[in-house]
């Protein structure tokens, strides 16, 4: 019996028609000579020109890029901590309400985390800016950091820190010297995809924003709601293509280190 069959065939073609005709669709008419996004006048890059020289464009993604990276670090870091409290320390009073704190960013929804933050920062009378949506990213984006780094701690070994104990190590230096190594792959996964929700994040960060920091996600939200123009489709065009190549950068990095460790672990054998 065939596994790949044509029903298979014809709702893969449908799925991924779905998902990327509206992306090429939006890819073409990034370089129309026209300002009309429905039609088409000529092949023309002059709006990824216009989007360069688009100062109100470029501060918000630079606003976008310092925010991703400082509330990705903070939460990777929290993340990380809280994983580790709560895979290492066994049972403690209050660890139910603990990891219940933690996970609950993962079910609450985005309108009623944003109002809470919002009211917040009115409450405690700090001035919102780019401080208060780092702060805001880092709330909701530190629980998945810490599902990522739980999922690799739950299934490490152990006996690898005892014996970095056994051998005059403190606490913190097996920690750092044994147990960070390990687990850096899933801490690295946990920065990338917290910094990814920061990135495309726009309900949380619309509360959290002042007049003196607007994000990119923001800025395109605004300008699509008086019409959606040609910088926009060169905007998200150019996004489009960094993701692009970061996936298959890291799809080769990755196929690249499988196969070194296949030839190892032959070597090894042959040895």
């Amino acid at each position: 019996m065939s596994r790949f069959s044509w029903f298979n065939a014809v709702s893969l073609t449908i799925g991924f028609a779905f998902l990327y005709i509206p992306m090429i669709i939006l890819i073409i008419f990034s370089f129309n000579e026209s300002k009309l996004v429905t039609v088409w006048a000529g092949f023309s890059t002059k709006w990824y020109g216009e989007l360069l020289a688009n100062e109100a464009f470029l501060d918000a993604a630079w606003v976008t890029l310092r925010v991703a990276v400082f509330s990705s670090t903070l939460a990777t870091i929290l993340g990380t901590a809280a994983a580790y409290v709560l895979i290492r320390s066994g049972r403690f009073f209050g660890r139910t309400l603990f990891s219940g704190m933690i996970y609950a960013p993962l079910v609450m929804p985005e309108v009623i985390t944003g109002l809470s933050l919002l009211l917040l920062f009115i409450g405690i009378g700090l001035e919102r800016g780019v401080l208060t949506i780092v702060l805001a990213h880092t709330t909701f984006s530190m629980c998945y950091v810490s599902v990522v780094v739980s999922s690799r701690l739950a299934t490490f070994d152990k006996s690898l820190e005892e014996a970095a104990l056994d051998l005059g190590c403190s606490s913190a230096q097996a920690f750092r010297l044994v147990t960070l190594p390990i687990i850096a792959p899933a801490v690295i996964s946990g920065w990338l995809l917290a910094f990814t929700l920061s990135l495309d994040d726009l309900v949380i960060a619309s509360f959290a924003t002042g007049p003196s920091a607007t994000t990119l996600p923001i800025k395109i939200f605004s300008a699509v709601r008086l019409g959606v123009s040609p910088e926009i489709n060169a905007l998200s065009t150019i996004m489009i293509a960094i993701v692009t190549v970061g996936v298959i950068t890291a799809s080769l990095l990755s196929k690249r280190k499988l196969v070194r460790e296949r030839e190892e672990e032959f070597m090894a054998a042959r040895s």
